[in-house]
């Protein structure tokens, strides 16, 4: 609802600018040249130009920004195996640890390990 407020006001807007925009210019684009085109078309192309342009600079920087995340996940989940691994070897560790100390041969495993 407030989306179509808010086009409602700049459509508004943009007609009331029309009104006292609407004498012939002419337009020189590098090797055209269109004549006779009222002001408020110039007006609206070059806003329209300028999203466009202010879009496309925010798509690269959010595909950008993505794929400095994608591989910041990668090295997180890098990181959280080595330190289950590790985990791992700890508990191994202390089981051989344990016997030694209580001096028993036979090969127990702990079934609670990881």
């Amino acid at each position: 609802m407030f989306i179509l407020i808010l086009f409602l006001v700049a459509g508004s807007l943009l007609v009331y600018i029309s009104k006292f925009n609407l004498m012939p210019v002419t337009v020189n684009l590098k090797f055209y040249t269109f004549s006779n085109v009222p002001l408020i078309f110039v007006i609206i192309g070059s806003i329209l130009v300028g999203l466009v342009f202010s879009y496309l600079i925010y798509l690269i920087r959010a595909i950008s920004t993505s794929l400095k995340l994608r591989g910041k996940n990668k090295e997180i989940k890098k990181e959280k195996d080595q330190v289950l691994e590790l985990t791992k070897r700890v508990h191994q560790l202390e089981l051989e640890n344990e016997k030694l100390k209580h001096g028993s041969d036979k090969d127990s495993e702990d079934s609670n390990s990881l």
